[in-house]
């Protein structure tokens, strides 16, 4: 996904962005920044792109931030909004931290064309207080974009950015904010708020669930969140987290049939798997199907990974089917090596039944 969103910044990308800041400040040489921001762009990651981005405009915008800032904005709108519409926000988080009350009505107006969540955590880092102060009205924007960014952004454990250690700290920093979301309608903005908490069960998981258990359940949007917040505890087995949605805690199945599609498969290739569930209790039970993939690391070690498979309720003594594939693919965050791997079935967290296969990389 990186190599994907790192080639977006590329010489067309740059060719329009010279001539849309041409259009917005006739100062503006668009010869001159499209040499710089693309002098050696090929050895650059994805952040470093964006971030030569933001230096690189530094030089060839006015001195003056506000003068920048409007610039920017003007600039902004004549673009597609996607992934390289971050720089606008980069440039914020890098430069205006001392016009504060600018940089943050700039930053809630990018957010809009993309993204400002990686740009205000740099406000957070300098002033947590001062900044999750303005992040709260925004929670109660009309803009759903906006209101996102109040949960994205204050995220203590944000994919691809700093952890937030006030947050990790006290969870309470950003109560507000997703008391506030809690009930939004737009599946953007629940999304946020349910991995936001999500992130805070890694860290305070009783105050996560304290909180959860206060929400009132018969809302459809807080149900929605609630039950996507708890994914990490339902999948770990927590038992009170199971109790929250009735899954069984006394879980009695036996796994039969469980077999593979292939003992050695190649990278690239799809795993089958099938098995049959049977329950082993008189009464339904409420159940939780996952499993795992322990993947062989370059160490030596297996490295386990839960995948989300069905939820389910079996009857009594009832036997149900389960087939499920799986492909095996690098990504940027998982790379695969050659060695045994093992795929195990899991109910309502706990490890049922295992096997074993090899991968060839």
């Amino acid at each position: 996904m990186a190599d994907a969103l790192k080639e977006m910044f590329n010489t067309k990308f740059y060719e329009l962005l010279a001539i849309e800041f041409n259009k917005a400040d006739k100062n503006f040489h668009p010869g001159n920044f499209f040499k710089e921001v693309t002098k050696d762009i090929a050895e650059l990651s994805l952040n470093q792109r964006m971030r030569n981005t933001s230096i690189v405009l530094k030089k060839h915008l006015p001195a003056d931030y506000k003068k920048s800032v409007s610039i920017l904005t003007k600039t902004i709108s004549n673009l597609k909004p996607n992934y390289t519409s971050l720089v606008f926000p980069d440039f914020v988080g890098l430069y205006g931290y001392d016009n504060f009350e600018l940089s943050m009505e700039a930053l809630k107006y990018f957010t809009q064309f993309g993204s400002s969540e990686f740009a205000v955590r740099e406000f957070l880092k300098r002033d947590f207080n001062k900044t999750i102060k303005v992040m709260n009205k925004w929670a109660e924007d009309k803009n759903y974009h906006i209101r996102r960014l109040a949960s994205e952004g204050s995220r203590p454990r944000l994919p691809w950015s700093f952890k937030l250690d006030e947050v990790i700290k006290n969870p309470r920093f950003t109560q507000s904010i997703l008391e506030k979301l809690k009930t939004d309608s737009e599946l953007y903005v629940k999304k946020s708020v349910a991995n936001h908490l999500n992130d805070i069960s890694k860290d305070n998981t009783e105050w996560m669930l304290q909180l959860l258990n206060s929400w009132d359940k018969s809302n459809v949007d807080t149900q929605w969140v609630i039950k996507h917040a708890s994914r990490t505890l339902i999948k770990k087995g927590n038992v009170q987290t199971l109790s929250l949605f009735d899954f069984e805690k006394n879980v009695k199945v036996r796994i039969d049939n469980f077999k593979l599609n292939k003992s050695k498969l190649k990278l690239g290739e799809t795993l089958q798997f099938e098995f049959d569930i049977i329950s082993e209790k008189s009464k339904p039970q409420k159940l939780v199907i996952d499993f795992a993939v322990h993947y062989f690391k370059k160490s030596g070690e297996l490295c386990p990974k839960v995948f989300k498979l069905k939820e389910l309720e079996l009857k009594p003594y009832e036997t149900v089917r389960v087939i499920k594939k799986h492909r095996f693919q690098n990504f940027t965050t998982r790379k695969h090596y050659s060695g045994k791997h093992i795929i195990e079935v899991l109910v309502n967290g706990k490890a049922i039944q295992n096997l074993q296969f090899g991968l060839t990389v």
